[in-house]
């Protein structure tokens, strides 16, 4: 089912409200149009699929609504903050204690255990998991003081969701969690991610140029040359589970 790309949403469960979202980069006497003109709502709870091809402006998207990007033009409003004029103090304020990032590549601190890891980022927020418990929600629990070169990649990807989850941020948001990994592996990381959005209730977004995972969404958004081509509501969920590419 195709729906408007910015589809009524009750103003209480939004949590993100982009409107008219541009972005250029000026490489040069180049610019390169990365947004051209997003509308879009994220609702508290869902999980929502940004699938497309490299170059098509959803990492940009998703740079944008956690705080580690500025818009050239339109609104992006987290709640009832204004992200668009936030100076970066309030950007860091706002990543800090409302968002957990999940990216392709694990960025652990080698140096530390699976649980150091996660209390690195327990240690500078208000209301945290214990790091046992992010690490037992990602069923880790067994692997809690291996350093990150005796851990697998799929381990790796699972204790870098686990530091995430354990700041208990209202939104996570992953850019290719599973791509530099096998189907079997990434499987894995994405029941990770669907307990944590399922059991904490954290609205998450994740982007994926692998159109098999977007069954696991409540949406998913098309994204092509910086633009939403399509939004659609999946009316069941598949478990991550049951999903293979």
């Amino acid at each position: 089912m195709t729906i408007s790309p910015a589809a009524a949403t009750d103003a209480a469960d939004t949590v993100f409200r982009v409107r008219d979202l541009t972005k250029v980069y000026h490489m040069g006497e180049v610019d390169v149009h990365a947004l051209r003109g997003v509308d879009l709502d994220l609702v508290a709870g869902e999980l929502m699929v940004l699938l497309g091809p490299s170059g098509s402006g959803k990492s940009t998207l998703l740079n944008i609504l956690g705080g580690l990007d500025t818009a050239s033009g339109g609104t992006v409003h987290y709640r009832d903050q204004d992200l668009t004029h936030a100076d970066e103090q309030r950007l860091t304020a706002y990543r800090r204690f409302h968002v957990g990032f999940v990216f392709q590549f694990y960025n652990l601190m080698p140096s530390l255990t699976a649980r150091e890891n996660v209390q690195a980022v327990t240690e500078i927020v208000p209301n945290p998991m214990t790091a046992e418990e992010a690490l037992a929600l990602v069923h880790l629990q067994d692997r809690m003081d291996h350093f990150p070169a005796q851990l697998s990649g799929g381990e790796q990807q699972r204790v870098a969701i686990a530091r995430a989850i354990a700041k208990n941020p209202s939104v996570l948001l992953c850019d290719e969690p599973t791509g530099a990994l096998d189907s079997e592996t990434g499987i894995l990381v994405l029941e990770a991610l669907e307990r944590a959005n399922q059991e904490l209730g954290t609205t998450t977004a994740l982007i994926t140029h692998n159109a098999d995972i977007s069954g696991m969404a409540d949406r998913v958004v098309r994204i092509m040359d910086g633009k939403i081509s399509s939004i659609e509501r999946n009316t069941t969920r598949v478990k991550a589970s049951e999903l293979s590419w």
